[in-house]
């Protein structure tokens, strides 16, 4: 058998490359693109398939959860050295509101420092109950130690603790301060709506 001179060896890769290209693309290229051919009378010709029609898109759903409105406190009962304690929105559900008498991220009324954040601490939900206005912090918590900061978010400053505060959102009408939402899941709850008794609204 005669050897193949090296221009002959590369003719025939080149040739069985294509015929291997060819062999892989058709059937690729074929997928999700076949249409029907109509016969004469009306029916699909042979060996073609019918038109597809394409499946509807799910529709779209937003789900919304609905906070109470509550009225929780008025601003004389604020003070820049001790927190104001109330519910919400689950009776036990206890939450501390301070006047930072700095603006903050999120504060609200005349000076936009008054914030609220629940006071289940988020390591193991001990009630946090100290506060150091020096340092706008809540804690340490007497569990473990957790110490949050509640000019920034309810961010966790030391102890164990892994996640902020969740706040609770706020908004001013005249002297009246209300409670209209949680942000972040309260301590222990799956739905910081479920699980007890909502406040009473007032």
């Amino acid at each position: 058998m005669a050897e193949l001179t090296r221009r002959e060896f590369l003719l025939v890769g080149t040739a069985a490359g294509a015929v291997v290209a060819v062999g892989v693309i058709i059937p690729l290229s074929r997928i999700g693109t076949d249409t029907a051919v109509q016969a004469p009378d009306g029916t699909t010709a042979p060996g073609t398939s019918p038109p597809t029609t394409p499946a509807p898109a799910p529709a779209s759903a937003a789900v919304v959860t609905l906070f109470p409105k509550v009225r929780v406190a008025t601003l004389s009962d604020l003070s820049t050295t001790a927190p104001f304690s109330f519910d919400y929105p689950l009776v036990g559900q206890s939450n501390v509101m301070v006047k930072l008498d700095q603006p903050v991220a999120g504060g609200v009324g005349p000076d936009e420092d008054i914030v609220a954040y629940s006071s289940r601490c988020t390591h193991m939900g001990c009630i946090v109950s100290e506060y150091q206005p020096e340092y706008n912090a809540l804690g340490p918590c007497p569990c473990h130690f957790s110490t949050f900061d509640l000019a920034n978010n309810g961010m966790v400053t030391l102890g164990q603790a892994t996640q902020n505060l969740p706040q609770v959102v706020l908004t001013v009408e005249g002297e009246d301060i209300y409670a209209t939402g949680v942000l972040r899941l309260v301590y222990g709850y799956a739905d910081t709506l479920q699980g007890g008794q909502l406040v009473e609204i007032n």
